[in-house]
């Protein structure tokens, strides 16, 4: 038994040109006898047209033993090697040219840029090419990403797009032609053509062109030419030409006929392979809802990202307010400590510095950051739950990152807006409906189940026989010569003469049948496309079930967390007056330490829960966009496909030059059934943009006297007003949208409430698109009002105007507010993220429940907000 081994390796020849060489090793059993001389000649022939080959000509003088010893030596070393792709130039300029990153070891103040929410999300779908890479997905498994290019790669698909549909009725050309020289000695004469010995010269050419016609008929025209000469002593010409030219056709009566089945499963004859024009535009369909998905999520990533890092700084301010009075009580007992002074207790003196260092710890972690996952969609709901496990820089490089922007370029983003105050109240029954009509989820799920019913309709053609019709006809021409001489040329002197005379015609017509018995495959192609639609279909019973779930998890935590910041409002008014009181209290030796240093840890988490009970009801309204499918819409953004370059108008423009005049065909052949049920709208209400939102006027507060409260010396108790937050009624989405848009001009009303200018009515759309998904008639007594015009193009290739303003959309017609965030803390200090404390939003008496009210009744007044821009002394 002989095995034989071969393997390839490189060598740097003398010229430092690289060769490569090819070596076989032999190995023969033992016992077992063969002749060296083939073994030897095996070897030659195998390692000679490798080592002759070009460029290793000065290596054949240099044998392989001088450069390894053992071959196998030499496989293991350039087999193990790793090498470096040498691929494209690639412009790595954004990458290559990032700054350092700002860190807690940055001495110099940061150069803020005060960016909006919506300039956010503008300049995330600009530059975003990858769209929501959270958490290193495109690092990790770069397969799995979403990118703006996949909507194109899924049409130009060559083998399930829409061009690769509609190539399979392209005319084909084919041709061929083929030269014979035939030497054949015959034991009978007969097939000789009377000779023994028969010399033949022969040439064949074909040329045909092909079109398949939507309804499955196969059209050829096909020309052949056979040229002959042989020593064949019965033959007329010592050589001749014959010149054919058929037509011919082939339509399927069953099997494969008809325009529907062609239009859905194409001209496959395979039971399960269905790839027709509608499947591949449905496929098309399918990969703009995942790409609709993908901005939607880009788009609720942003948000998150923005809130993430408002949050950031607000908790930092929180806790640089809480180290500083952590600070200023340390250095009053160490300088009663150090003077020996009652209340400068070794212990004392300690317990004040550790709770300084505590909190400067915190400090320095709110700044930097630690390296845990954001807010983003899908932990724990579908629109993502907050966390707030993240400092400013890491969520800062975090907004960055989905933004499309350089990581690092020197400056330090901070958000220009502030989370909406006002009561949103959605109404169940008509955000249900538009949640389960507009969520992309279901509509792609939709998409497949249509996908599978047309499947499963064309799998049906195939339990038919395959019963064809076919005809043929041909004009035959024969003769001496290709093309006849002299004006009166004889019988049969030239085969395309004798074409033209037409006196040579012949024609076929018939049936051909074919069927499989038992037709077990295209049974099992029914029963698996009956199953993958059933499949589909409880897909998309679960799935709605756990949209309403998610629907309603949103819509309550929206009530959650519109109560819990109410609630964290009055427990930071009521832990500064504790502050307050017990300070005088510690002053006058009627508190202890321990009471102060505790007050003022709670004064610290009050601050912060408060902040993020503001950014928590900020994002329970945009999940509730989110679950109902209308997060885009909330922002004015829409899908449209983007402009092509400048060349392909114009070759476009000669290719419809070069076609001449299109004929239009009245009876077309067009597909039967009934695909969707029109374009789907992707703005809710089209039609006027909103009027620019007015400032509003500030409300008068009716202030009361209260009453003194012992060892309180800076501020006065108050307890909580009755009054309630001006709120909204979601009952109708129009209604709602007018109503957020006059938020910002409202005026206090005769009785004291919020007065909100009436909007008409819009009641039409919410009424059509629950008639349209019940399959009811909408009120025809509603009146249109309408909302909003469309958005500048944002288009798929995410590449807007330059120079054009967008229109305000949904969310710009709600509250909005710019913070005032100062750029340096007090003089001669180097932290420059102190003094966020007053730059809150701007709140109103919150009301407390009367079951609540029990341990209030020494307390009167109301609530206020701390001052905007300047702080008094009891606040610090």
């Amino acid at each position: 038994m002989m095995k034989i081994r071969f393997g390839s390796a490189r060598f740097r020849a003398d010229e430092r040109r690289e060769c490569k060489a090819f070596w076989y090793v032999v190995q023969t059993d033992q016992g077992y006898s063969m002749n060296h001389f083939l073994t030897r000649m095996m070897l030659l022939l195998a390692v000679a047209p490798t080592l002759l080959g070009p460029g290793c000509s000065s290596f054949m003088n240099k044998s392989l033993q001088d450069e390894f010893v053992d071959s196998e030596e030499v496989y293991q070393q350039v087999a193990h090697e790793i090498e470096y792709p040498n691929v494209d130039t690639i412009d790595e300029g954004d990458t290559l040219g990032t700054v350092a990153p700002s860190s807690v070891a940055s001495s110099a103040t940061p150069d803020y840029w005060d960016l909006s929410l919506q300039e956010a999300v503008r300049m995330a779908l600009e530059s975003s090419k990858v769209l929501g890479d959270v958490g290193g997905v495109s690092l990790n498994t770069p397969a799995a990403v979403t990118t703006k290019y996949d909507p194109a790669i899924t049409e130009a698909d060559p083998r399930y797009g829409v061009p690769a549909a509609l190539s399979a009725y392209d005319a084909t050309l084919s041709a061929s032609t083929f030269f014979e020289k035939n030497d054949k000695a015959l034991n009978n004469v007969f097939f000789g053509g009377g000779t023994r010995l028969l010399r033949q010269d022969a040439m064949v050419i074909q040329a045909q062109l092909t079109k398949r016609a939507m309804t499955g008929t196969e059209f050829t025209l096909r020309d052949y030419i056979d040229y002959d000469a042989n020593n064949s002593p019965g033959n007329q010409f010592p050589h001749a030409y014959q010149n054919n030219i058929e037509m011919e056709f082939r339509h399927p009566l069953l099997r494969g006929g008809g325009i529907d089945f062609n239009q859905l499963a194409g001209p496959s004859n395979t039971p399960g392979v269905i790839n027709g024009v509608i499947i591949a535009r449905m496929n098309t369909d399918i990969s703009l809802g995942e790409f609709e998905i993908a901005v939607r999520n880009l788009v609720s990533d942003v948000e998150n990202a923005y809130w993430d890092l408002y949050f950031g700084y607000r908790d930092l301010d929180a806790k640089i307010m809480a180290r500083d009075s952590a600070l200023e009580t340390w250095r009053r007992i160490h300088a009663l400590y150090e003077n020996g002074r009652r209340g400068g207790e070794a212990e004392k003196e300690a317990q004040a510095r550790e709770q300084y260092f505590r909190y400067q710890a915190e400090v320095e972690n709110a700044l930097s950051g630690r390296l845990l996952n954001g807010t983003h969609t899908n932990n724990g709901s579908q629109g993502g739950t907050f966390q707030s496990n993240h400092g400013v820089y890491v969520a800062e490089r975090r907004l960055r990152k989905l933004m499309g922007i350089p990581i690092n370029d020197g400056r330090l983003i901070r958000p220009a807006d502030e989370p909406s105050l006002a009561r949103v109240d959605f109404d169940w029954e008509e955000t249900l409906v538009e949640s389960l009509d507009r969520r992309p989820e279901i509509r792609r799920q939709r998409w497949a189940i249509k996908k599978y019913e047309l499947e499963l309709q064309a799998n049906e053609n195939f339990l038919l026989p395959e019963l064809d019709l076919i005809g043929r006809y041909r004009w035959r021409g024969f003769g001496k010569n290709f093309l006849a001489e002299g004006s009166n040329p004889g019988p049969y002197e030239g085969a395309l003469n004798t074409l033209f005379d037409g006196n040579l015609q012949e024609w076929q017509l018939g049936l051909e049948f074919s069927v499989p018995l038992g037709r077990r495959q295209a049974h099992a192609a029914m029963r698996n496309a009956e199953l993958q639609l059933a499949r589909s279909r409880a897909i998309l019973h679960e799935q709605e079930r756990t949209v309403v779930q998610s629907l309603s998890n949103a819509i309550a935590d929206v009530d959650r967390a519109y109560s819990v910041m109410q609630t964290t409002f009055n427990r930071r008014h009521a832990a500064r007056q504790e502050v307050a009181a017990v300070q005088a209290a510690y002053e006058s030796d009627n508190a202890t330490l321990d009471l102060l240093l505790e007050a003022q840890r709670r004064q610290a988490e009050a601050d912060s829960s408060y902040y993020r009970s503001l950014v928590e009801y900020a994002l329970a309204v945009k999940n509730v966009q989110f679950e109902k499918g209308s997060l885009l819409s909330y922002n004015n953004i829409f899908l449209a496909e983007g402009g092509w370059p400048q060349k392909a108008y114009m070759d476009a423009a000669e290719r419809d030059r070069l076609k001449g005049r299109v004929r239009n065909i009245a009876a077309a052949p067009l597909y039967t059934g009934e695909i969707s049920r029109g374009v789907y709208p992707q703005l809710l209400t089209p039609g006027e943009a909103p009027p620019e939102p007015v400032a509003p006027a500030p409300e008068a507060m009716s202030q009361a006297p209260a009453p003194p409260v012992p060892g309180v010396k800076s501020e006065s108790a108050a307890a909580p007003v009755h009054e309630k937050i001006q709120s909204i009624d979601f009952s109708e989405p129009a209604e709602s949208a007018a109503a957020i848009q006059n938020l910002q001009g409202t005026q206090p009303g005769p009785d004291g409430t919020a007065f909100i200018p009436p909007a008409p009515s819009q009641r039409e759309a919410s009424a059509t698109l629950k008639a349209a998904f019940l399959g009811t008639e909408a009120d025809s007594s509603a009146v249109t009002l309408p909302l909003s015009e469309p958005a500048p193009q944002l288009g798929a290739n995410f590449n807007s105007s330059p120079g054009v303003e967008f229109e305000p959309s949904l969310r710009a017609a709600r509250q909005h507010q710019i913070p005032e965030f100062p750029v340096r803390g007090r003089a001669g200090e180097q932290d420059p993220f102190k003094n966020y404390r007053n730059s809150g939003p701007r709140w109103e008496p919150v009301a407390i429940p009367a079951e609540q009210q029990r341990n209030l009744r020494d307390f009167s007044g109301e609530v206020k907000r701390f001052p905007l821009k300047e702080a008094d002394s009891s606040d610090r």
